[in-house]
This record gives structure tokens, sequence and C-alpha cells, in this order.
């Protein structure tokens, strides 16, 4: 089926106003937020998963898991408060993959296809997407840092200010790559079982839960797994932007991932050359 961009010539597509993709984005952002906000056990799922491994998983890891001083921390610190920025990847990573989740729910009910066949450029109408999911990901990250602030976990207070850049950074990668595997999904199901493949090996080969410094003394292999990695850079992004310090090297992978993820998804969202475009559409799913 041929696209609305598809037919529209292409000056008339170059021909809208920058106040007219702002009211799409507005309008992309509102409905995401709108959504949140009717889901209310989606955000008290998102807390609880963090609030769980700080309150209860940490406090019997505590005595066996001792940090060292290690950047960015200049002391000796709590194993509570080495895991934090590990759980605000949480968030972003979980959250990331559910806004996912939901295009591929909105393709199979339809209101996908209302969105993508629009004037609009598809890759921006994407990037909206991935904007108002990395907002809504941003907010639950913040309210966890708030619980978190009540269990003696009190970074400086500028680092809540410069955190904010290295979650929109790490929530856009996350989502990207979730938009990147919504792409080839056809089936709600099978989009929930290929999240458990690629959630859980991310979460627990990364310094989320342990230093790198450990996992390379106890199994060089998995040390190499975890430097290959995306989400350890995210972790590694927040942890250092948490305390007022720039790791460079974890910004540039970020960044280099981001771009990857989010080109590779809008080329397979692209109906004359991504996937959707070449794959046999068996249930009537756009």
């Amino acid at each position: 089926m041929q696209s609305v961009t598809d037919v529209i010539p292409a000056n008339a597509q170059r021909g809208f106003r920058v106040g007219q993709y702002f009211v799409c984005l507005k309008g992309i952002l509102f409905r995401e937020g709108l959504r949140f906000l009717n889901q209310r056990e989606r955000f008290v799922s998102s807390l609880v998963r963090p609030l769980l491994w700080l309150f209860v998983f940490a406090a019997g890891f505590r005595q066996v898991l001792g940090v060292s001083i290690i950047p960015p921390y200049k002391t000796y610190v709590m194993y509570e408060v080495y895991i934090t920025p590990g759980l605000c990847g949480m968030i972003l990573l979980f959250s990331g993959m559910q806004s996912s989740l939901s295009m591929v729910y909105d393709r199979e009910m339809g209101n996908m296809r209302t969105l993508l066949v629009s004037p609009f450029p598809r890759w921006f109408l994407l990037s909206s997407k991935l904007l108002a999911g990395v907002t809504v990901s941003t907010m639950q990250v913040y309210a966890f840092l708030a619980v978190a602030w009540f269990w003696d976990v009190r970074p400086p207070w500028t680092g809540y200010l410069l955190i904010l850049p290295a979650l929109f950074l790490s929530g856009l990668m996350l989502c990207s790559l979730g938009l990147l595997l919504s792409s080839v999904i056809k089936q709600l199901e099978n989009f929930a079982g290929i999240m458990n493949f690629v959630i859980f090996p991310m979460y627990f080969a990364s310094p989320a839960l342990y230093p790198l410094w450990r996992i390379q003394e106890s199994s060089p292999l998995l040390h190499k797994i975890c430097l290959a990695n995306p989400f350890t850079y995210a972790v590694e992004l927040i942890r250092f932007a948490l305390y007022g310090q720039l790791d460079w090297g974890s910004l540039a992978v970020v960044v280099t991932v981001t771009m990857l993820f989010l080109g590779g998804a809008i080329l397979a969202y692209d109906p004359s050359k991504g996937l959707l475009g070449r794959r046999p559409d068996t249930g009537g799913n756009a």
C-alpha cells in the first residue's frame, strides 16, 4: 500500500512551516503523555522494579559487594549509592521498550497506520515518537531519584540538573533500539518475547550492579561482553553526570550508537526501503 508521503509531491512535503511541525510534535507528545497518565499502573510498575533492587537486594548485597574508590566517587560509597545510576538506566531501558511495544500495538490496532500516512516526513514522526517516549521515561527517573533521596542516596544538587542531558541521550539510544526492534516484529506476542532476550542480557552484562573491574577479575570473557554492550556506556554516562563529571568515552559511544539505531529504525519504517515494506502482511496489520 502506498502511503500519503509517497503520493504527495516533494515540493508539497517541503512546504510545511516550523509552526506546523511544532503542532505535530505537540500532538504526539500530548498523546503519549495522556496515555501515560491514564495508565497509572505503568508508572507504579516502573518505580517498583528499581525500588525493589534499592530497598531489598541492595540491603542483602551490601556486605558482599563492597565498592572501592573508583571514579566518579572520591571515597568509599554504599552499595545503594553505586547501583542508583544503573537503576536509572533500568528505568530508561524498560520504558524505552514499553514505548516501542506501544508502536507494535498501535500498528496492529490501526492507530500507527493513521500516523505514518500523514503528510509529514516519516523521520519526523518517528523522531517525535521517540522524544515523547524519552520525556516520559525521564520523568520516571526523577520520580525514582526523589524516592531514593529518602534512602540516603543524595548526590550533589547540581547532579540533578547535569544528569538531564545524560538521561536524554541514554533514553534516546534505548528508545531507538526498541523502535528498531518494533520494525521487524509483526505481532505483539513476539515482541514481548524479544524484549526478554534484549533487556535482561543488556542490564546484567553491564556495570549497573557491579563495577567492571570485579567482572574482569571473575570472567574476562564477560568483561569483553560488557564492553561491547551499549547499555554499559549509558550507565557510566549517567553515573558521571550525576556527580558533575563527563565521561567523554561513554558520551561518544552513546551518541554513535544512537545515530545507528535511529537511522536503522527510520530506514526500516520507510515503506520503499525498509523491512515493513518488504515483509508480507498476513494478519492485516500495517
